[in-house]
């Protein structure tokens, strides 16, 4: 009996896996752990390749603006002790922030501040006796604005956002290749002018970098209660905003971050937002009691993280900086505090009717009717 051989049963072909596309969300997040160049000691990491280091000129010239920017702020400290100022605002411990985002800027950029970049304003060329008119009482803004590409400084958290947003669009629709930076403290990401200000520039591509400064405390507030986020820098992604995080007391990273943030923005991409992780030595202002809700050890614990003694190791150890030229620039911060003290002490000269000017720019009927009031009186107290 024969039989027929049966056929060869082959296995079905596996169907083929589609190649799964790449997640656009991915591009957005930062890394998982903030960027940094050097260790706490000024010692330089091993390089990143998307990180390049900043040129050593341009890393002398940060050295140099920080320890000035440093003793403007100790001076104003000073002077507010004095009486000289209703209040300052210190940023010592973010001198790299400070100094780091006015330097990946060109002139033409524009910045929008808050109230604590006064060391940022001085880094900027502005008059420091003008950065302290807000400060001090006399006017709202002691510089031209248009002049200096910088707005006023903002006291209400989270508008210069929207600010910053908006300029940068309307010079963008004008052709014109302009970056605008804001500055933006922790506690500010909390308002809401903040994500209107992230996701106007989102929608309409506009070129502002959101420079957010967590400097761990929301006046008293700590973090931990003002978000459940991993990183401040992870709110850009909800707004489809690419973010980094980086060691805020890190000039090298600082530098390397916000000069690809800002290239970014000027390349017609939209906008970016990076997170820095600094520290305020100091109190909220000199109204504040921060022992009130911060220990010692936590200070002292960021004392050694201190953003110029990390840039001056790094810069001394590659033969950048020497004595000479640490000493130069120590007498070079000392004769301007010098200078500051000196013009400190003459009081302003203020009008009474100077508080008409600048209110429009065509000044209301009620605006006129109360000016001409106040002259009214003003003149009889002269008469009388």
């Amino acid at each position: 009996m024969t039989t027929t051989p049966q056929a060869v049963r082959r296995p079905s072909p596996r169907p083929r896996r589609r190649a799964t596309p790449p997640d656009p969300a991915r591009a957005l997040l930062p890394a998982a752990e903030p960027v940094r160049m050097l260790d706490e000691d000024g010692h330089r990491l091993p390089e990143q390749p998307d990180q390049p280091e900043p040129d050593a000129g341009t890393l002398r010239e940060m050295y140099r603006r920080m320890v000035i920017g440093r003793r403007f702020d100790t001076q104003a400290t000073a002077l507010t002790k004095q009486g000289r100022l209703a209040v300052y605002p210190s940023a010592r411990g973010q001198e790299a922030c400070q100094v780091g985002a006015v330097l990946a800027l060109r002139d033409n950029d524009w910045v929008f501040p808050t109230y604590r970049e006064s060391m940022a304003l001085v880094s900027r060329g502005i008059d420091p006796v003008e950065v302290l008119t807000l400060l001090r009482g006399d006017w709202h803004c002691g510089y031209d604005p248009g002049a200096r590409r910088t707005a006023p400084q903002c006291t209400p958290l989270a508008t210069q956002t929207i600010h910053a947003a908006g300029l940068a669009y309307g010079e963008a629709r004008q052709g014109r290749d302009t970056v605008a930076l804001a500055f933006i403290g922790d506690g500010a990401t909390s308002e809401g002018d903040f994500h209107e200000g992230v996701n106007f520039a989102a929608v309409f591509r506009a070129p502002v970098v959101f420079f957010v400064q967590n400097n761990r405390y929301a006046i008293s507030v700590p973090l931990s209660r003002q978000t459940a986020a991993p990183a401040l820098a992870y709110k850009g992604i909800g707004y489809g905003v690419p973010s980094e995080q980086v060691d805020g007391n890190d000039p090298l990273a600082v530098l390397a971050v916000l000069g690809r943030a800002v290239a970014h923005a000027r390349a017609g991409n939209g906008p970016y937002l990076v997170e820095a992780h600094t520290y305020r030595m100091e109190p909220h202002t000199n109204a504040d009691d921060a022992g009130r809700y911060r220990d010692d050890a936590e200070v002292e614990a960021w004392t050694g993280r201190d953003p110029i003694a990390r840039l001056e190791t790094y810069l001394r150890a590659g033969g950048v900086l020497d004595d000479a030229a640490v000493a130069g620039i120590a007498a070079e911060a000392e004769a301007l505090a010098a200078d500051l003290r000196t013009r400190m002490q003459a009081e302003p000269q203020v009008h009474p009717l100077s508080l008409f000017d600048h209110v429009f720019a065509e000044p209301t009927s009620q605006l006129r009717e109360q000016r001409e009031m106040v002259r009214a009186e003003l003149a009889a107290e002269e008469e009388a």
